[in-house]
């Protein structure tokens, strides 16, 4: 029979990997662990609410498809948490990771207790222990034991916790929700401790020969020989479960053996770093290994695409990206490349070379708040140059200070214009500014945005002349130059001095008109391009050819003497298109 490709299969299906069966167990578990949590908290009303909550929660999840989907869980969950034991190579992580999968290891060892004596009993010999029979138990006859379950408590908490934590920290609400999420992350346990302890004090003042022949009977808590084969069991259990582990590491030992026999592989980075590692390591494992700086948001767990890398040379030879790995870098676009892999996910077996394409100083919040573009991504921009006119002749009779503040009202004006029109205040050069439109908006919205900018700049820069009419020996001027096109948008700089901005011909155009608004005598010069993208009418603006700077061919531009002006053209468009959907229905 032949097998199924990852195109043939639903994208949903595409994307789930033994990390997402993994998240999705534990979310079942949380859930489980949340409704337990809140049922103990009852026990800070009084325990006939405790005894009502138990009620609802094991109606819950005692209900047969509930319990096999809780149960199919915690095993699942319980064998992957062996199988990241074993399969991960290099526990040089941040330490919350390592902490998260010690934490989760040892709940099975300390839970097994309280599963012997609550559930096993139940389905081996029917016991009806409840809240008065646990804590009667864990209050007055092992008091120890309560220090057991507060432990298994807050270990489970925080294991969980730590879970939502690299599952939720790279989506876009959580920087909103992470007050909330704290709030309740520290409240539900509080209040479920608080609660086991006061129905405990509860069951303490109440103990009486009455009390214990009501709650204490045979068919509650059972026999001594029950309770001595509940004991067997859970002794079997620890043993097992630690042999287990010990199985685990030790397959871990004869694994390392294996691959250093098999060989090793040479990693060059693409700066003149190379590390030699045992075949069957990850890139990411072998960079962290080597104390390599690499970026890693979720940790290696193809949640995000940040450890992503452009092999150099020949694909050939690379192990077939899984389907996990295929569907994340679908996701961002770069599926079709053979040259960009996950180094969490590609082992190579071969000698290889690479570059990181995301810097190692990565972090789930700069993820957040960027976008495919803030990596390289070409895009129709409008870019909208505007410059002081005589900034140097205003600064030779006037203190540093002054000429700082005059240029940076005028820097002012000019940036509130461009945020009001829904632009981007991009580069400042001296008294000169770059702005970008288009970041969210189609071409034509991004022109018309563009030439509402310059003329409010106009106003702005009326208005800061009257604000200095007592100070400024003549008004200040400007120009402005403003052009459209294909742009490469990304972060450009070096390490920390990195910077947002846009690279192309389009940029440089409009820079050159912005200096020919000088010969020109006038505010504003504007391409044809963008008067054709924006709609003007062509008899709207003046027309003129001019020869630009490093271009070959002449150029046919617009310019404007006032570029107040420019703000009638555009809202009379506007106007248009506005009226246009009720005269089409008419």
């Amino acid at each position: 029979m032949a097998s199924i490709s990852q195109q043939q299969l639903p994208k949903f299906l595409r994307g789930i990997s033994i990390r997402q069966v993994r998240l999705g167990c534990g979310l079942v578990l949380f859930a489980y662990l949340v409704s337990h949590f809140l049922n103990h908290a009852l026990g800070n009303v009084s325990m006939e609410a405790l005894a009502g909550g138990v009620y609802y929660h094991t109606l819950f999840w005692q209900f047969l498809p509930v319990a096999i989907v809780f149960y199919a869980a915690a095993l699942i969950h319980a064998g992957l948490g062996l199988w990241a034991l074993y399969d991960r190579r290099q526990f040089r992580w941040k330490a919350i990771e390592p902490l998260q999968l010690v934490l989760g290891l040892s709940i099975p060892a300390l839970i097994i207790t309280h599963i012997a004596g609550v559930r096993l009993g139940q389905a081996l010999f029917g016991h009806e222990k409840l809240y008065p029979q646990v804590f009667f138990a864990y209050w007055v006859v092992w008091p120890y034991k309560i220090w057991l379950m507060l432990a298994v408590m807050t270990i489970a908490w925080v294991h969980g916790c730590i879970g939502l934590y690299f599952w939720l920290r790279m989506k876009a609400f959580y920087k909103n929700a992470a007050p909330f999420l704290l709030a309740a992350a520290v409240l539900i346990p509080a209040l479920a401790m608080l609660g086991l302890y006061q129905g405990g004090r509860s069951v303490v003042d109440s103990d009486s020969k009455e009390w214990r022949a009501e709650n204490l009977s045979r068919q509650q808590v059972g026999t001594a020989a029950e309770q001595a084969v509940l004991q067997r069991i859970e002794n079997y259990f620890l043993i097992g479960y630690l042999g287990l582990l010990g199985f685990v590491l030790l397959a871990r030992g004869v694994r390392a053996l294996h691959e250093r026999r098999a060989g090793m592989v040479n990693l060059s980075y693409g700066n003149g770093k190379t590390v030699r590692v045992p075949k069957g390591l990850s890139v990411l494992e072998a960079s962290l290994r080597n104390n390599v700086p690499h970026a890693s948001v979720c940790g290696g767990r193809a949640r995000c695409s940040t450890c992503r890398i452009r092999v150099i040379g020949d694909c050939a030879a690379l192990p077939e990206p899984s389907m996990r790995e295929a569907f994340v870098l679908n996701r961002v676009g770069a599926g079709a490349d053979p040259a960009i892999r996950l180094a969490c996910q590609l082992r190579p077996e071969a000698d290889l070379s690479f570059f990181q394409i995301f810097l190692p100083q990565t972090t789930a919040a700069t993820l957040r708040t960027s976008s495919p573009s803030r990596i390289g991504e070409e895009r129709y921009l409008v870019s909208l140059f505007v410059d002081m006119r005589g900034s140097t002749k205003l600064a030779e009779k006037r203190l540093p200070f002054d000429t700082v503040f005059i240029v940076n009202r005028f820097l002012g004006a000019v940036s509130q214009a461009v945020l009001e029109c829904g632009g981007q205040p991009n580069q400042f050069v001296g008294d000169g500014q770059l702005a970008l439109f288009g970041l969210a908006s189609d071409p034509q919205t991004a022109c018309r945005q563009a030439l509402q900018a310059a003329g409010m700049i106009s106003a702005n820069i009326d208005e800061l002349n009257q604000f200095l009419s007592h100070d400024l020996r003549e008004p200040i001027r400007f120009g402005v130059g403003i052009h459209g096109g294909e742009v490469i948008i990304g972060d450009i700089g070096y390490r920390d001095h990195m910077v947002f901005t846009a690279l192309g011909d389009a940029v440089n155009v409009a820079a050159r008109l912005q200096d020919m608004t000088k010969s020109l005598a006038c505010e504003v010069v504007v391409s044809e391009e963008v008067r054709i993208t924006a709609g003007l009418a062509e008899d709207s603006l003046p027309q003129q050819e001019v020869t630009i700077r490093g271009r070959a061919e002449a150029m046919i531009v617009r310019s404007v003497e006032h570029a107040s002006a420019l703000s009638a053209l555009v809202n009379d468009l506007n106007a248009v298109a506005v009226q246009l959907p009720h005269d089409v229905a008419v």
